[in-house]
């Protein structure tokens, strides 16, 4: 296949929890436990919700939060794959700086919780190269958090030779958006918007903003 079936965005959203159930809300058992809600995948993040906050499991490349990873994980063997993981085996894409320990934690859980058959990391850079049908290559990525140039030879990561820089797609976000406040353009994302107004051409555009106690009522309708 050229493409993967399904793609989760590495944020989730987590909410407190409430008498009335949202349906595009994942239960995983444990929320009663722990009074949260996790909205995984893009249509149930990216629909406002009261009090949600936005995290992430990722850090630098690495796992940093095992909680939500393992929610993502059930997620994806629930609504995803639709199927036992006894069933299969699992291949994991890992950063070339990835720490001793956390390879441990990650195979503790896939071979412990998940029981799967069998499991495999391998080095992105590697997965890349061999990609384009090459086990030798300068291997040059650029993410939302750094940038890094890794070289392969003969399917391995020569890791002394590595160079990472903590500049990338979140850095160039953060200038754009100090471009645009130096400028006073405001961006305002449209469930921000509460209504529009008709306007003459070359008029500044007329629109009513969301307050509050209005985005309270829309959630809990």
């Amino acid at each position: 296949e050229d493409f993967p079936k399904s793609e989760i965005p590495a944020h989730i959203g987590i909410s407190p929890d409430t008498e009335a159930a949202d349906p595009n809300a994942m239960d995983t058992g444990s929320e009663i436990k722990s009074k949260k809600k996790y909205h995984i995948d893009t249509v149930s993040l990216n629909y406002p919700k009261k009090d949600m906050d936005v995290e992430t499991y990722m850090k630098d490349g690495m796992i940093d939060n095992w909680d939500i990873f393992e929610k993502v994980m059930d997620y994806s063997y629930k609504k995803l794959i639709q199927s036992e993981s006894e069933q299969h085996p699992v291949l994991f894409s890992e950063c070339p700086w990835n720490k001793k320990d956390r390879r441990e934690k990650i195979c503790e859980i896939m071979f412990e919780k998940y029981n799967v058959p069998a499991f495999f990391l391998v080095k992105n850079a590697v997965l890349a190269a061999f990609a384009n049908g090459r086990s030798t290559a300068l291997v040059l990525d650029s993410g939302s958090t750094h940038t890094s140039a890794i070289p392969v030879h003969d399917g391995y990561v020569l890791q002394h030779a590595i160079v990472k820089a903590p500049l990338g797609a979140d850095f160039l976000t953060t200038q754009c958006q100090n471009f645009l406040q130096d400028q006073k353009l405001e961006i305002v994302p449209p469930y921000m918007i509460a209504g529009k107004r008709e306007s003459a051409e070359g008029e500044a555009a007329k629109w009513d903003k969301k307050t509050k106690s209005t985005r309270g009522d829309q959630i809990m309708a």
